[in-house]
């Protein structure tokens, strides 16, 4: 894959990240979702800070990117990127939001997670691919459990209370 050899750490780094994810949302829920929550938080506040600050240093992801993305890349985002990559740090905002909240919210957070997360897998190393594989998968496990309870909620303090 181009740009390994230049991003080696962070990729080995993202892919343990991305297998953290996976194992949590398989064997520990919550975990899961504070992990996904701190990954699109933190996403989020960084690409709205990049999109405003600096935009066109994701043009660079194009050379990473496969052929038809690089495409994409290097005509009309090029042109809006100064709008599009504020929008999704809004995106990425609400899901790390959402995600720690309860019912629909987690739902709708899941689906815009694995959304979001497949529409990056063709940036390749630029988006640590296959990151995005293991943290849908997380995503679409968090989406198949009942999410009644806010993340931070603790479900045996309130059987307690109720006794």
């Amino acid at each position: 894959m181009k740009g390994l050899d230049e991003y080696l750490v962070p990729y080995v780094i993202s892919q343990i990240v991305a297998l953290a994810v996976l194992l949590a949302a398989a064997w520990h829920i919550r975990l899961a979702r504070l992990l996904i929550a701190v990954i699109f938080l933190y996403a989020g506040c960084y690409n709205l800070y990049i999109g405003f600050v600096k935009p066109n240093v994701y043009l660079g992801f194009a050379d990473l990117a496969l052929s038809w993305y690089a495409d994409f890349i290097k005509g009309w985002f090029s042109r809006y990127n100064h709008i599009i990559i504020p929008l999704i740090a809004v995106g990425q905002l609400f899901i790390g939001v959402g995600i720690t909240l309860s019912g629909k919210w987690v739902k709708w957070a899941c689906i815009g997670a694995i959304v979001f997360l497949i529409s990056i897998a063709p940036l390749m190393v630029g988006s640590a691919f296959p990151f995005s594989i293991p943290v849908s998968v997380a995503a679409w496990l968090i989406y198949r459990r009942k999410s009644n309870h806010l993340l931070w909620h603790n479900k045996q303090r309130r059987k307690l209370a109720e006794v």
